[in-house]
């Protein structure tokens, strides 16, 4: 993990792979922690490794909430969500194979207190790794996307029933990490319109991501998943960089021509780009020289060991 984060340090930014803050977060298969004194240790490698190498790095904090299953969680760890709703779909577990996905335990005010705080010592724990900050990973229907879509989210209380009560949860982690480590060095990922992992579009879509825009002003980035042909992601995000006043990264299927025409439209502070760094290391000299992208081989996707991992060259 050492090696393929310092060949990939000439980006911009790293934004790591999703990072469990909790026994809880764990609910895929071999997915990496950062909760305790071995996970800080193993990721100081990493960090070591890309700042010597010239480049920056944040620890993206990944609690899955109900996209999980039991099997994959140590002992005494719970699948927990906003409310015990399950998701469609199955979880890949080493044990025994493709599970559904577990029914979640509708977290109580102790929970909703406890994985606020596991996430804030996480990011404790990240600064002690070296990282140079925190995302907190709001989209791709995990825990925290869960609070914001009704969908998942069918609680009554003060975390539900309304755009300001399923935001409220959100807002709290948020806040608690930047008080933790520094609201600049605290950013957030965030997928409006997203229906991966069985969840829905409703029609407060677009006020509800303004209104946490608005509450989030201060902190390091927003981190926006729109892709280019969904007019009303672009135009959501589009309202949440005004209202939110920081700098935005987007991201969503970007090659180097619409990237370019997102930072000159003033869409976006930044670009990010997943899938094409897998197998270009050098991705930003590729870009900046027109060189060709070599393809990544999606067979060794998920797999241990270096082959599809580490073993790209440069061009």
């Amino acid at each position: 993990m050492a090696d393929y984060y310092a060949q990939r340090a000439s980006a911009g930014l790293i934004i790591t792979e999703g990072t469990a803050p909790s026994p809880d977060a764990l609910g895929y298969a071999r997915i990496p922690g950062l909760f305790s004194d071995a996970q800080i240790a193993g990721w100081r490698l990493v960090t070591d490794k890309v700042h010597a190498a010239g480049g920056r790095i944040v620890a993206q904090l990944m609690h899955v909430g109900r996209i999980a299953h039991e099997a994959n969680l140590p002992a005494g760890a719970r699948v927990v969500a906003p409310s015990a709703v399950t998701a469609k779909g199955q979880m890949w577990t080493d044990s025994a194979g493709l599970q559904p996905m577990a029914t979640p335990i509708a977290m109580d005010a102790a929970q909703l207190e406890t994985t606020r705080n596991e996430i804030v010592q996480a990011a404790k724990n990240a600064i002690a790794a070296g990282f140079d900050g925190v995302e907190l990973h709001g989209a791709n229907g995990y825990l925290l996307e869960q609070f914001l879509n009704p969908q998942s989210n069918q609680r009554d209380d003060e975390y539900g029933g309304s755009i300001a009560g399923r935001i409220r949860y959100v807002v709290e982690v948020v806040r608690a990490t930047a008080a933790a480590i520094g609201a600049d060095r605290v950013g957030i990922r965030l997928s409006p319109f997203n229906t991966f992992n069985d969840l829905s579009v409703y029609d407060e879509t677009h006020d509800e991501y303004v209104a946490l825009a608005r509450e989030l002003r201060g902190i390091m980035f927003l981190h926006i998943i729109a892709f280019e042909a969904h007019t009303a992601a672009r135009a959501t995000a589009a309202a949440m960089k005004d209202l939110f006043g920081g700098p935005v990264i987007l991201n969503g299927g970007l090659d180097r021509a619409s990237a370019d025409r997102a930072l000159e439209e003033g869409r976006a502070d930044l670009v990010s780009f997943g899938r094409p760094f897998i197998a270009n290391p050098d991705l930003v000299r590729r870009l900046a020289e027109g060189l060709p992208q070599a393809p990544p081989n999606a067979a060794t996707f998920y797999t241990p060991g270096p082959e599809g991992y580490t073993d790209y060259p440069a061009a």
